[in-house]
């Protein structure tokens, strides 16, 4: 869509900075890890609710707001859209890192080449089962590592992890990584979702601590 091509010159610097800051870390562990965190093996598991269980077949994905029609996906469509599976590290605000953690998924990119999102539209707020909500900046949204993941580690997503789907954008704090995901409302202008209206970052980038806002 229209949108992508005055993001294309950000994207490709943003991209750029992330290969610099990366550049030089491989095998390095500890240079992987963002100021104020803590390597882990395992994957905590931390909510601002009760876990979701959702199945496949009840699943659905709703896309609304600055859109010319809305629509809504269930788990066929979201299979039947292009995948991609990579391998990324993940920050939590709560001071944890985990390194190396595969996932795969559909690129939100291709799921906001069927949104019919209007040119106007620059940010979204994401929409979960269970009353949680995160907003992201659209052309964060659209850099080729964010996803709508449903495999983790080759295995399907479990529910304390968000599954079946999550949100995964692998360069901010995980809380933007938004768990059960079931709605994503295009936006003009940027107002803060749960953890955002509580005080939390409204962009959270662990590199620079945006922790809180």
């Amino acid at each position: 869509m229209s949108i992508l091509d005055p993001l294309k010159r950000v994207q490709r610097l943003r991209r750029s900075d992330a290969l610099r800051r990366a550049s030089g870390r491989k095998g390095d562990e500890a240079a992987r890890v963002p100021p104020g965190q803590s390597l882990t093996r395992k994957f905590p598991v931390l909510t601002a609710g009760p876990i979701q269980r959702v199945s496949q077949s009840d699943w659905r994905l709703r896309l609304f707001g600055l859109v010319e029609e809305e629509s809504e996906l269930d788990w066929a469509a979201l299979q039947a859209l292009p995948q991609q599976t990579q391998t990324c590290d993940i920050h939590c605000v709560t001071r944890w890192s985990k390194l190396d953690t595969t996932w795969t998924g559909v690129p939100f990119r291709a799921l906001h080449e069927i949104s019919g999102a209007l040119p106007e539209a620059d940010h979204v707020m994401l929409h979960c089962y269970g009353g949680y909500t995160t907003n992201m900046r659209l052309d964060e949204m659209l850099e080729e590592d964010v996803m709508l993941a449903h495999t983790f580690e080759g295995e399907p997503l479990e529910a304390k992890h968000g599954g079946p789907v999550r949100v995964l954008v692998p360069k901010l704090y995980l809380w933007k990584s938004a768990k059960w995901i079931n709605g994503v409302e295009y936006t003009l202008g940027n107002r803060p979702g749960f953890w955002e209206g509580y005080g939390y970052h409204m962009h959270g980038d662990p590199w620079t601590e945006e922790r809180f806002g």
